[in-house]
């Protein structure tokens, strides 16, 4: 994982571990609710701005039906994202509680698969049976060790869970406002708005999905092309549906 540390002074590299550590969790959570803010307002007022084109209130349709859809996507998104991981965190309690009791059931069992996961980072005869002694006798690094590398999970807060609902909600509410905004500077001109909402999100998902490559792994233009073509493609589904229900009419009664 590489936040750019070289922009770090070396002294502060320790200190600031825990806040380096949190920052995926928190870019993922801010893209899911962002993307999926955006997608899904953008495909809901591309629909209502089609099918409403050729009415005389047709801005207000598009900003009633689209603030309509911002807050409650923002608040179905933090409600989904808050329950999702009190699951993920309901879920780790319980394994735990199960390898507990396998570790005082099935001891030998337990230390075979310590064994197999020191094997797979290639301990080795004496070594191996030392490691796998020190670490067995202690049972909170044995679990802890068991939870990591044999379950593939990790612990997760309940306070989590309440920063994660709050920061989807918020990136939620952010997202489905871009595509929104563009009609509020062309007004009646529909169309023009249509075209404005495409470009201002096509752009938002570009960037969205370069900063996430940016600061983590990958291609930085492939991710953000990626993003891009995902976002535009989902939202164009409900454009396309709402052109053909209105009569497949971009124009006129």
């Amino acid at each position: 994982m590489s936040l750019r540390l070289k922009f770090w002074k070396q002294e502060e590299a320790d200190a600031a571990s825990d806040e380096m550590h949190a920052r995926p969790g928190l870019l993922a959570d801010f893209i899911l609710g962002s993307q999926d803010g955006l997608v899904n307002v953008l495909g809901v007022i591309l629909g209502a701005a089609i099918a409403s084109v050729a009415t005389s209130d047709s801005l207000r349709i598009v900003l009633a039906v689209g603030l309509a859809a911002t807050f409650a996507e923002s608040i179905s998104m933090g409600a989904v994202a808050y329950t999702s991981t009190l699951a993920r965190r309901d879920h780790y309690l319980s394994e735990v509680e199960r390898e507990k009791q396998e570790m005082v059931d099935l001891p030998d069992v337990e230390r075979q698969e310590v064994r197999e996961i020191l094997e797979r980072w290639e301990f080795q005869g004496d070594e191996l049976e030392s490691m796998l002694d020190k670490i067995t006798s202690k049972p909170k690094a044995w679990l802890e060790l068991m939870m990591a590398h044999e379950l593939n999970l990790a612990p997760v807060d309940r306070s989590q869970a309440r920063r994660s609902a709050v920061l989807v909600g918020i990136a939620a509410l952010i997202g489905s406002l871009i595509p929104l905004s563009p009609f509020l500077v062309t007004r009646s001109n529909i169309l023009l708005g249509i075209v404005g909402s495409l470009i201002v999100s096509a752009i938002t998902l570009f960037v969205i999905g370069w900063y996430k490559a940016k600061v983590t792994v990958g291609r930085p233009a492939r991710s953000g092309l990626q993003m891009l073509l995902i976002g535009i493609v989902s939202a164009l589904a409900g454009f396309g549906i709402a052109f053909l229900v209105s009569g497949g009419t971009f124009v006129g009664g």
